[in-house]
């Protein structure tokens, strides 16, 4: 018996229903008269309003109830869409997390006021021309027998593991029964023989004669849930007439005959319907699965790989030729195990920009800006962490250039820019790590000012030299604001502060560059995981590193007359270009005479390359990070450290750090020069 808790079951579909139905009016403020969209909305709503009704969220149901049926009278052309309605609703829409997360709570004044709203937007609307004409009255199917009541002959035939998934035709039928009249014939047409019959599926298909009430629209609801992957044929029964009984302002025969085929689906060809069934069946492939527990299998998968560097250095130190069979296939498999368990934590990064789409569409209509957001490389994968850590920060970056960097409406005009300014999100890979970006086209950064505001709050000097990098990385220190006053959005010198401390936790590194009076750009370095990485082992001194095999370029011997020359000046030659290069161990002060000869290790960041000396290279060797302690967390040299084969601990080299700081030492060389 499966111990899954129903309810928590609910509240995983519960945010997949909300994240659609957000995008779905996203998607809407773009195109107000696009009812496959409408059509979207008003089905996630509709699901969402059963889902909650079924599991005892009766304030979740009454309340999207209301938004279900705006939606509706939009869907049949009652009412147009509007952004003033596509605004209500995503309001509501937070209200139904709310009804969610504590159903118990007083939402009574909250649901008054976002319901008056939305009151307001279809009303508001009700005037203008509809989106989607509604369905021709003149071809609404009588009752037979001569009242008012319609007529409708439904054929429908559900996929075979419909019960399988929940679906029970004979509430089907019972919620036709409950729109009228109705009389039900069974088709046993494609019914097996005994021997090939399986007891679980769902051969039969039924036909239903309907008097109803009820429009087109409500038998089609009836259906909602099961729609895309069931045959279902609706056809009006119209009743037979003589001349003598057409009054004058009935339509004619071709004008029936012509809204009769308009109103009456053909049922799905061989080719849709099998297309059907194989998303069907990609669907049942799929399967959800906590991320507790793949940070557990992730965590097993770790513990593997060091068990098998360990069993590697037992098989090289024997003489057994089968330990070292048996070493070498463990090693292959720990190594597929471990690509196949990064690729399950790996996510596109599509699932971050989409948030952001929601906080454009409220910051432009609280800031009054024309903004527009443009994405690229959402299908770049990272590391399911990345994603999570990276919301906030993303976030803050955001919300920093639409209210700092880009302009009103009126001031572009004036500077002779469009009207709507863009903020652009993108994701490329480079190497072992990612690159994310958030760009505007805005006013960019005052350097004098954030000179000025740095002066005045003691983080400089007063005419201190500093690099442009150096002057534009101050946005960055707790509490630096250049606001002129504190808003909603931005001024208390919080949000960039919170962007750093994450981007560094993450061990990533973060570039920015501005040009006046045309934006700004700030870019992200992030590791593509956080687990485990393929790392370059060396020693220095008698002490095991481990370097970020994705941020190696090549390997250079360090001769001792090469060292010697060198001594004063830390730079090698490499194809016309001067290289950097620091020396671990007189950086880590191991008290140890060097070896004859030194190995130089380039290693670089983006465009920018430093060289690490070593005493010696040890190999490639499969890292599983392990975090350093609280007390160390202000050790910026080191990211991590791993455990070696011998149960001995190696130190991961920070790699971004030891970038700097090789740039760094090139700078005062060359100005003492």
């Amino acid at each position: 018996m499966s111990d899954t808790d129903p309810i928590a079951v609910f509240l995983t579909e519960a945010a997949e229903l909300l994240e659609q139905i957000e995008i779905g009016l996203l998607d809407l403020t773009h195109r107000l008269d696009d009812k496959d969209q409408i059509d979207a909305v008003f089905r996630g709503l509709h699901t969402l309003k059963g889902s909650g009704a079924m599991f005892g969220f009766d304030a979740l149901a009454a309340f999207t109830h209301h938004c279900e049926t705006a939606f509706d009278r939009v869907r049949k052309g009652d009412v147009p869409a509007s952004q003033e309605l596509v605004a209500a609703v995503l309001a509501a829409q937070d209200h139904m997390r709310a009804l969610i997360e504590t159903p118990h709570g007083d939402h009574e004044d909250k649901s008054s006021t976002l319901l008056s709203s939305l009151h307001a937007a279809v009303n508001g609307s009700a005037g203008a021309p509809a989106v989607a004409s509604p369905a021709p009255e003149t071809t609404a199917p009588v009752d037979q027998d001569g009242g008012d009541r319609a007529g409708w002959t439904i054929r429908f035939r559900l996929p075979a593991n419909a019960m399988a998934n929940g679906t029970n035709p004979l509430g089907l039928l019972d919620e036709l029964r409950d729109l009228g009249e109705c009389r039900i014939t069974v088709d046993k047409s494609k019914l097996p023989l005994l021997d090939s019959l399986n007891p679980s599926d769902i051969h039969l298909g039924w036909t239903v004669e309907l008097l109803t009430d009820a429009d087109r629209a409500a038998i089609e609801d009836v259906f909602i849930f099961v729609m895309d992957e069931m045959e279902l044929t609706i056809e009006p029964i119209l009743r037979e007439t003589t001349p003598a009984e057409i009054p004058a302002e009935t339509v004619t025969a071709p004008a029936v005959e012509a809204a009769t085929k308009a109103t009456t689906p053909a049922v799905a060809p061989a080719p849709q319907a099998a297309a059907a069934d194989h998303k069907q069946a990609k669907a049942a492939e799929n399967v959800r699965v906590p991320a507790e527990r793949l940070d557990e299998l992730m965590d097993r998968v770790g513990e593997l790989v060091i068990a098998q560097s360990r069993l590697s250095q037992l098989a090289d130190a024997s003489i057994e030729i089968q330990l070292r069979a048996v070493s070498e296939d463990i090693e292959r498999l720990s190594g597929e195990l471990r690509d196949t368990m990064m690729v399950l934590r790996m996510m596109p990064v599509a699932s971050l920009f989409g948030r952001f789409r929601r906080l454009v569409h409220d910051l432009s209509r609280e800031t009054g800006k024309v903004i527009e957001l443009e994405t690229e490389g959402e299908t770049t994968e990272v590391d399911k962490t990345v994603i999570d850590r990276l919301a906030d920060p993303l976030v803050h970056l955001v919300r920093n250039s639409i209210d700092h960097g880009l302009e009103t409406p009126d001031e572009r005009r004036a500077a002779g820019k469009p009207e709507a300014g863009h903020v652009r999100l993108s994701a490329r890979q480079s190497g072992g790590e990612v690159i994310i970006t958030v760009k505007d086209d805005g006013r960019g950064i005052n350097r004098e000012r954030v000179r000025a505001k740095a002066e005045s709050s003691g983080l400089i000097q007063s005419g201190a030299s500093l690099s442009d990098q150096e002057l534009l990385q101050l946005i960055f220190q707790p509490g630096f604001s250049t606001a002129q006053q504190i808003t909603n959005l931005s001024g208390r010198g919080v949000g960039m502060d919170v962007v750093k401390k994450t981007v560094e936790a993450l061990r990533g590194a973060i570039e920015v560059t501005s040009t006046p009076g045309n934006g700004s750009e700030i870019a992200l370095r992030i590791p593509l995981t956080l687990a485990i990485i393929d790392g370059l082992l060396v020693r220095v001194g008698t002490g095991a590193y481990v370097i970020p095999l994705s941020a190696v370029e090549e390997c250079l011997e360090l001769s001792p007359e090469g060292d010697l020359r060198s001594r004063g000046r830390s730079f090698i030659s490499l194809r016309d270009s001067l290289v950097p290069f620091i020396r671990l161990r007189e950086l880590f002060n191991t008290r140890t005479q060097p070896d004859p000869f030194q190995k130089i290790v380039v290693i670089s960041t983006g465009s920018e390359r430093v060289g690490l000396v070593v005493d010696q290279i040890i190999g490639d060797h499969q890292t599983v990070i392990k975090s350093l302690s609280k007390l160390h967390h202000d050790v910026a040299t080191f990211s991590g450290a791993t455990i070696l084969g011998d149960g001995s601990v190696a130190l991961i080299l920070d790699v971004a750090h030891l970038v700097a700081a090789g740039q760094q030492q090139e700078a005062q060389l060359r100005a003492a020069g």
